[in-house]
């Protein structure tokens, strides 16, 4: 019976043990999970917030684009402009247009296909500039002609000072523009930075929480056996406790009890050490003849 409770004592705390360390795996499974409920959150974050600048950055470089395109013709169109009055007003200062011809036009010009379009010719009016002296009367309802280079200045500083404000938004949009492409190439590698390390930590989790599954289910086997064999030997104990209790309890009367069948066992003995055995001789004998006779 010892033995019996020891063993079971010994089954008791190992289902004790087992039980402590499910709880502590379960506990931790339960942080891990959370883990990488958070980590699977912080990357679908990135991915989110890298897609967002993205769809920004697109944005912002198709803007940048239409503004220098715009910002471009607009010049085009203020240099035009200044040429057309330096043709009319200084014609030291006139550029000629050039002819632009497609590649397969400069072929055929090579070949001799076709001719060349007919180059830009400048005709310079020096009737205006370089003499002074005035134009026939104008018609009765016009005042006399004046000198045309009068407002020539005026119109042109507003068109340089047009070219210049263009040029100063051209390069300050060049620069914005680099700034924010560095700005997003710099978040782009900073979240890839981020999701690699991110996809790593949650590779080490769910290997962590596979782990951590498989032990639950072995300590949860154990702590099935155990306790059945636990039970096992409580059961044995119990009965091993029902026939020793019966036994201690009765010890005395059944003590007294052989106590008693000794005692009279001996006078028993005592009687029949004194008994006349003549009696039993000739019952003997008697008993001797009649089989004899038979």
């Amino acid at each position: 019976m010892d033995k019996t409770e020891d063993d079971f004592k010994n089954l008791d705390r190992k289902v004790s043990d087992i039980g402590k360390a499910l709880e502590e795996a379960k506990d931790t499974l339960e942080t891990v999970t959370e883990d990488i409920v958070s980590i699977v959150a912080g990357i679908q974050d990135t991915d989110k917030k890298v897609e967002e600048a993205t769809v920004l950055r697109k944005k912002e470089h198709a803007d940048y684009k239409e503004s220098m395109t715009a910002n471009v013709a607009a010049k085009m169109v203020l240099e035009i402009a200044g040429n057309r009055l330096a043709k009319f007003y200084t014609p030291k200062l006139y550029v000629p247009a050039k002819v632009e011809i497609s590649e397969d036009q400069r072929i055929a010009v090579n070949f001799g296909v076709e001719e060349a379009p007919p180059a830009v010719e400048f005709v310079q009016v020096r009737s205006h500039t370089a003499s002074s002296a005035a134009p026939p009367p104008p018609p009765e309802t016009w005042d006399a002609y004046q000198k045309q280079n009068e407002g020539h200045g005026g119109v042109v500083a507003l068109i340089n000072m047009l070219k210049v404000d263009l040029e100063k938004e051209i390069t300050e949009s060049k620069v914005e523009e680099k700034d924010a492409q560095g700005e997003y190439e710099a978040f782009i590698a900073d979240s890839a930075s981020k999701r690699t390390t991110d996809v790593t930590v949650l590779g080490n989790k769910e290997y962590v929480k596979a782990e951590l599954e498989a032990s639950i289910q072995k300590l949860t086997g154990d702590e099935k056996s155990t306790k059945v064999e636990a039970y096992s030997k409580a059961e044995t104990l119990r009965d091993l406790h029902v026939e020793c209790d019966w036994l201690l309890s009765n010890f005395a009367v059944r003590k007294n009890a052989r106590a008693s069948e000794a005692e009279a066992l001996k006078n028993a003995k005592a009687v029949l050490a004194g008994a006349d055995y003549s009696l039993v001789q000739t019952g003997s004998s008697s008993r001797l003849l009649l089989r004899k006779s038979k």
